[in-house]
């Protein structure tokens, strides 16, 4: 496990903007105006978008700089390159939200990373539309939200799940198996922070029982898709993706199982990517600093 970050000493910077002569050179100097050391320096220019993208952890000397101070002195240097850009303590975790129905695989295995330190996130809340997960919320601590989602209750659930994102200082939404198509101006308003889980079959097999769909067109590759909400529904920019090689040999059931595991550890890395500032939506696709 990587150490920790040290509280208000290190930083990270992500910006994009259109590319031009001078941009790593001005992100250096003010680092070193800033006292600021580079620890992680990573950069994509692409080139059909005529678009720069960089994420650069850094840690201070000096004492008195601070958030504040740091953000005061990019935003000069933001202004004249036309950059789009934030800037964050690394050590600070993640406000994370998780959705949940009635599949628990990846609320599970978040839960236990969060726990051990896997991921620097925090988790104020879990919120179902079934309450299958509250005696697990009650065993990490969490409060549990149960919010019923019917075709006439959808808005009044959606102005609850706002709700809580408002008032819990929510930074990211994670749909781990929530079974429920949020509406259009839901997924406008988490635009870029809330990101959902699917298996790779789409849109091959839609539907209940995809595996089983799969199994009978004797699929070879079973696999899993972390993007961000929007909403086009399963068509947000990528941000993970992973497949295991099955067989004839395989029961539904198995993979089942086997699709489980893989959307599992696919959501851990996009929540790890996400809370570690590594992910830049760049249109309709993502840039991603691993």
């Amino acid at each position: 496990m990587a150490l920790r970050p040290q509280p208000d000493r290190e930083f990270v910077l992500t910006l994009s903007c259109p590319d031009r002569s001078g941009l790593v050179h001005a992100v250096s100097g003010f680092l070193v105006r800033h006292s600021g050391n580079i620890q992680e320096s990573q950069q994509f220019d692409d080139r059909l978008q005529d678009r720069f993208f960089m994420r650069v952890h850094f840690d201070v000397s000096d004492p008195d700089t601070s958030l504040e101070t740091l953000r005061s002195g990019f935003a000069p240097v933001a202004e004249a390159y036309r950059i789009t850009w934030q800037l964050h303590n690394a050590s600070t975790p993640t406000r994370t939200l998780i959705m949940v129905s009635k599949f628990g695989h990846c609320l599970n295995d978040l839960l236990f990373r969060w726990r051990t330190g896997a991921l620097n996130i925090e988790v104020p809340a879990i919120v179902s539309n079934h309450p299958d997960f509250a005696p697990l919320a009650e065993s990490y601590g969490i409060p549990f939200h149960h919010v019923p989602v019917t075709p006439d209750t959808k808005p009044e659930a959606e102005a609850r799940l706002l709700e809580l994102v408002e008032r819990l200082d929510v930074d990211l939404v994670v749909l781990a198996r929530y079974m429920q198509i949020l509406s259009n101006d839901l997924c406008k308003q988490l635009e870029g922070r809330a990101i959902n889980i699917h298996h790779s079959f789409l849109p091959s097999f839609k539907g209940a029982r995809p595996y089983v769909q799969a199994h009978e067109r004797g699929v070879k590759l079973v696999g899993a898709t972390a993007h961000y909400v929007t909403p086009d529904l399963d068509e947000g920019p990528i941000i993970e993706q992973d497949v295991m090689r099955v067989s004839h040999a395989q029961s539904p059931e198995t993979l089942v199982t086997l699709g489980r595991d893989v959307e599992a550890q696919v959501l851990a890395r996009a929540v790890e990517w996400h809370s570690q500032s590594r992910v830049m939506i760049n249109g309709r696709r993502t840039v991603v600093f691993r």
